[in-house]
């Protein structure tokens, strides 16, 4: 016995040794309530596909594939290979519970995690215009707050005070002559000198002030550009500077970036002006909310990410008579971003066993039974699932014991012969890889044998036995073509060779005899036309449909049968008029 069957059982018995217990511990003391009379009795009778489906009529039909209802004894186990039964005692021990499938707001929460930079807009260094000393320093350490026009140094540079000398020997003589020549002439001069004196870093206001003065200033200040905190100081008193030497670096920390690497599975989610709510450990006691203000179009090769910033106000806290920004540069911190993706079918996401490969959930029916259904899943929340197909609003799905109810089902499964597990479509599966391309001439091979066997399919399915008599021997000649025109394909044989076998139909005395030696033939041909149209997008539209029902049709055959269709809707060829849409279809 296989490991993984061997686990399934020591679930399952785990499971039954505790509801055995509880049972015990709460049975009543009345043993003698059995009937003595051996005779079984029907409790109601049931859809065997669909187990929710029942009557307590007999002789009623299924309301949704038109199958009449099976009875179900006093004793008896579920009909449906994807029910699984509980007892009460076990339900309350394994704490089944359930949730109903709803329509609502689907959120998710996308957690991001990044630094406190500062609005690089809002950064600048502060050089020297001109060479010459730093006499005093009214800022000397970083971290200081400064506003627009506040004083930093006093700057003393003899190239300085001489042009301020020129400027004020032109300014204390201004001509008397109207002549309006010299007076233009004089303020050429005088406006060249006073651009001289901006071009070493003076102010309008410095200007000004020298030009109503009589004497030179000695010492020149130098002035904050911007209002922001000083991130650095380069200088200090008494140094002597260069043209071009850093003086002061400043940088605006009233609103500061929050930036983050955005990866390539959330670009879709990730869009400008979203709300985003930040924290930060050095100050646990806030939430920091801001706007993504931009997203770096360039994602980097390395970590296939791109940058994305988020901007904060940045307020101002008074600590010892000192104020300070609440938020220090190049922090870490974390956000949320909560994406609303709008009323949405959904059901709890540990509903859902897994949603990596074909995700399946567990419907509760009633009575203890839980039927596995395969869902389709569209966007996932922060705790739910967007639901395609599968399940209806209203159903309950088992959210908490769905584990160890799919134990239970794969062990019932496991108890069935190989062939009948999963039918023959899947026998063939595992032996093929790197199909070759179809060319033109096996494409139409294909073509004539798939429309051959849809017309004999519809035969079958419309009860129409002298139709099926006549289509069954045409399919012969088309085989043998089809066969020549794969014989090059080497990695097609697996495939071709079953369908050579079986595709020799002949006019048959009655439907279930036609039906019996088109079973084969269905089941390869399928198997076929599902590589077929993964591989060639000429058939993606071929249909292939199952019925979990084909063994009560055709004896001896699996459980599991197949068919192609060149177009919907389903219409069932093992059971024709009595189960005519009884199936699923296999999607590619």
């Amino acid at each position: 016995m296989k490991p993984k069957i061997l686990f399934l059982v020591l679930i399952v018995a785990i499971i039954a040794g505790a509801a055995g217990w509880y049972a015990a511990r709460h049975a009543g003391h009345d043993h003698g309530s059995t009937q003595a009379s051996g005779e079984r009795k029907i409790r109601f009778y049931q859809c065997s596909m669909h187990p929710q489906v029942k009557s307590d009529k007999p002789g009623s039909k299924c309301t949704i594939c038109g199958m009449a209802l099976s009875p179900i004894f006093e004793g008896q186990s579920e009909l449906a290979e994807d029910l699984v039964t509980l007892s009460p005692s076990t339900i309350q021990v394994v704490n089944v519970q359930t949730a109903p499938v709803r329509k609502g707001a689907l959120q998710r929460a996308i957690r991001v995690a990044g630094t406190i930079d500062d609005d690089d807009s809002k950064h600048r260094i502060l050089s020297a215009y001109i060479d010459g000393r730093i006499e005093e320093l009214f800022v000397n350490y970083t971290g200081a707050e400064v506003t627009q026009g506040e004083p930093l140094a006093s700057f003393y540079s003899p190239n300085l005070l001489s042009a301020e000398r020129e400027y004020l020997v032109l300014a204390q003589r201004q001509p008397t002559n109207a002549n309006p020549q010299i007076q233009a002439e004089y303020k050429r001069l005088l406006q060249a000198a006073a651009q001289r004196l901006e071009r070493l870093g003076l102010t309008q206001q410095q200007i000004q002030k020298l030009g109503e003065s009589t004497n030179s200033i000695a010492r020149s200040q130098i002035f904050a550009p911007m209002s922001g905190t000083v991130v650095d100081r380069f200088v200090y008193e008494g140094q002597y500077v260069k043209e071009g030497d850093p003086l002061f670096e400043i940088a605006d920390f009233s609103t500061m970036w929050f930036q983050f690497d955005a990866y390539e599975q959330d670009f879709s989610w990730i869009k400008p002006g979203q709300k985003v709510k930040v924290t930060t450990p050095a100050v646990p006691t806030k939430i920091f909310e801001g706007e993504i203000a931009f997203i770096d179009p360039n994602v980097k090769d390395l970590t296939r990410s791109a940058k994305v910033r988020v901007e904060l106000d940045n307020p101002l806290v008074e600590e010892d008579g000192k104020k300070r920004r609440l938020l220090l540069h190049r922090l870490y911190a974390e956000g949320i971003i909560q994406v609303d993706m709008g009323e949405r079918l959904t059901i709890p996401r540990t509903a859902v066993l897994n949603p990596g490969g074909e995700p399946l959930v567990y419907v509760d029916v009633g009575e203890g039974g839980y039927q596995q259904r395969r869902v389709k899943l569209g966007l996932r929340g922060t705790d739910a699932w967007e639901v395609i197909e599968g399940v209806s609003e209203g159903e309950s799905v088992v959210t908490y014991g769905n584990t160890l109810i799919d134990a239970q089902a794969q062990l019932n499964q496991s108890s069935e012969a190989p062939g009948e597990q999963h039918g023959h479509v899947e026998l063939a599966a595992r032996e093929l890889s790197d199909l070759e391309k179809l060319n033109e001439g096996q494409q139409q091979a294909s073509e004539a044998l798939l429309d051959v066997a849809n017309r004999i399919g519809e035969a079958l399915a419309a009860d129409d036995l002298k139709s099926f008599n006549a289509e069954a021997p045409k399919l012969s000649p088309v085989v043998a073509s089809y066969t020549n025109a794969f014989l090059e394909l080497k990695s097609w044989q697996p495939l071709v060779e079953p369908i050579a076998i079986s595709g020799r139909l002949t006019a048959t005395k009655d439907l279930p005899e036609a039906r019996k030696a088109f079973h084969p033939f269905s089941m390869a041909l399928a198997e076929f036309a599902k590589h077929l149209r993964n591989e060639d997008d000429t058939f993606e539209a071929v249909k292939i449909y199952r019925c979990p029902m084909v063994n009560q049709a055709v004896p001896g055959a699996p459980k599991n049968g197949f068919w192609i269709q060149l177009q919907a809707p389903l219409r069932n060829p093992y059971f024709g008029a009595d189960m005519l849409e009884c199936g699923t279809e296999v999607k590619p």
